[in-house]
């Protein structure tokens, strides 16, 4: 192990000096520091070793971990360091430009335009979320393994930021009761690793129907009309079997990449299908929670991915760029 420990280490510090933006950091820094990093492997192998090789990789490991960080941050800070000083000089005329409203926002009230069309209505909630509203309503309880699949930011005062728009399902139902038909555009939050296709502040939209007999037919109808009115084109679906613990029974909704038209390209993970939206029948246990009797009562509910939705429609191949705060970004939209 030593020795590919060595490699490891050898092949980091000779790609650390192609290090140039921002961009060039968090790629190499999530290749080799990530989750799914071959550091990562090794540091949870430790698990599984004898007490003595814990005592003899375990500080080794840490110290690589330690080491590469402060090399990629080092040539990151150089290369920044390095640019050209701009100064500002308040006599030079000013560039005016017309501003633009951004993709996700765009996306976001085509969206929610066309489900208001059918009886919707749109709804916000708090981004600082409380444990019970984020977790305990949606079926998620203390120390439900579901908790780790969410990658929370937590706070000093004990609440999240919230990591989905589905806490307000259940301020819904509490308020209004049922049937209702409510979408929720917002900004959620995951301590994801940065890459292409990830992002740890990105944007989604919630939507819930609760009425007598509900289906998931409507929930494929509402979805496949949705994209259709979104791309102005029909969009190939498809569902998968999904875990989620306030939808049972649980889906995974796919829509054909548009941005390779299916073929497979690094947004799609070249397997042709974007995974856009968790989906299922709601849950009796979240409606009962809520205050909806389930007996009388059920409903579907599925959380859209806006800021996938506006990668696809502009044919964005990197997420990272819609938080990027470059006007350039925004210039090509020129949507007002």
């Amino acid at each position: 192990m030593k020795e590919e420990l060595k490699n490891l280490v050898e092949m980091a510090t000779e790609e650390a000096k192609s290090i140039k933006t921002e961009n060039d950091y968090l790629n190499i820094k999530s290749k080799y520091l990530g989750k799914k990093s071959k550091l990562s492997e090794y540091m949870s192998s430790l698990k599984d070793m004898t007490v003595e090789d814990k005592k003899k990789y375990g500080p080794l490991f840490n110290k690589i971990k330690n080491d590469l960080e402060a090399l990629f941050t080092n040539y990151y800070e150089n290369a920044i360091n390095g640019e050209e000083k701009i100064t500002f000089d308040p006599t030079i005329p000013a560039d005016e430009k017309n501003g633009s409203l951004h993709p996700v926002t765009i996306v976001a009230k085509e969206i929610t335009d066309i489900l208001k069309n059918i009886g919707f209505m749109v709804l916000e909630g708090p981004e600082m979320e409380s444990d019970y509203y984020n977790f305990v309503a949606l079926n998620v309880p203390k120390n439900h393994p579901a908790r780790d699949m969410q990658d929370t930011y937590w706070l000093d005062n004990g609440a999240l930021l919230r990591t989905h728009t589905s806490p307000v399902q259940a301020r819904a139902m509490e308020k209004y009761g049922a049937p209702i038909k409510m979408c929720v555009p917002g900004r959620v939050f995951r301590n994801e690793d940065l890459d292409a296709s990830h992002e740890n502040t990105f944007f989604q939209l919630e939507g819930m129907v609760i009425d007598k007999n509900i289906s998931i037919s409507n929930v494929i109808y509402v979805m496949k009309g949705m994209l259709r009115e979104v791309f102005k084109q029909d969009v190939e679906v498809r569902l998968r079997p999904g875990f989620f613990p306030f939808v049972e029974p649980g889906f995974e909704l796919d829509c054909s990449c548009t941005i390779c038209n299916g073929k497979g390209c690094p947004t799609c993970k070249n397997s042709g299908w974007i995974e856009l939206c968790p989906c299922g029948m709601v849950h009796p246990e979240v409606l009962k929670m809520s205050g909806v009797d389930p007996e009388e009562y059920t409903g579907f509910a599925f959380g859209l991915g806006l800021t996938r939705m506006a990668m696809m429609k502009y044919k964005i191949s990197d997420i990272r760029g819609f938080n990027s705060g470059d006007l350039r970004f925004l210039d090509q939209f020129n949507v007002r």
